[in-house]
């Protein structure tokens, strides 16, 4: 059992008999009351989002989650297909568990897949991927006097804003916590 100062993002937990991640927390203290814990929860299974309050010290059950580390392999436009390292089956994702996380996989890319009683509930991305520029256009001379972006399509077919001097064709490197640029590929 975990207790409401245990919470973190991503945490996953069971509340009425669900699986729910939990999105966002923060603690709240009132008059002369205890203090409380407001928290927007996501349902692993179903995708919906809920707003709840915990009173300060009280118990959940977190769920033991083991994360795996797993190959994607392909999409066939229902389901994301990863591969176990370890005993090569393939294990098929839905939209709702990935989510935004398809924004920074590439095909062959190693990543943990989270997984509760044989079943996918989330990923754990690194907090920094390389990818490569699909499309930019091209930066205009003289606008270097200050910071001047652009948008630019990755590989993956995110757009991000990047400086007007990265081109097509370049790795840039992308944080997977917010989206945004954070430098060139090294």
């Amino acid at each position: 059992m975990a207790s409401t100062s245990d919470f973190r993002v991503g945490m996953v937990i069971i509340y009425n008999d669900e699986l729910y991640k939990i999105i966002e927390y923060r603690h709240a203290k009132v008059g002369r009351g205890g203090a409380l814990v407001k928290t927007k929860l996501k349902s692993i299974e179903s995708g919906k989002v809920i707003n709840n309050t915990f009173r300060g010290g009280e118990k959940v059950e977190e769920a033991r989650v083991e994360a795996r580390e797993m190959e994607y392999l392909y999409s066939d436009g229902l389901n994301y297909y990863f591969m176990d390292k370890e005993t090569f089956a393939q294990m098929p994702i839905s939209d709702n568990i990935i989510g935004d996380s398809m924004n920074y996989i590439i095909a062959n890319q190693t990543v943990k897949v989270l997984v509760y009683d044989e079943k996918p509930v989330g990923m754990e991305l690194p907090t920094a991927v390389n990818l490569k520029i699909k499309h930019a256009d091209p930066g205009v001379r003289g606008d270097t006097a200050t910071s001047v972006t652009k948008p630019a399509t990755l590989e993956t077919g995110l757009v991000v804003d990047v400086p007007i001097f990265i081109n097509e064709g370049e790795e840039v490197k992308i944080d997977t916590r917010n989206g945004k640029y954070l430098s060139r590929a090294k």
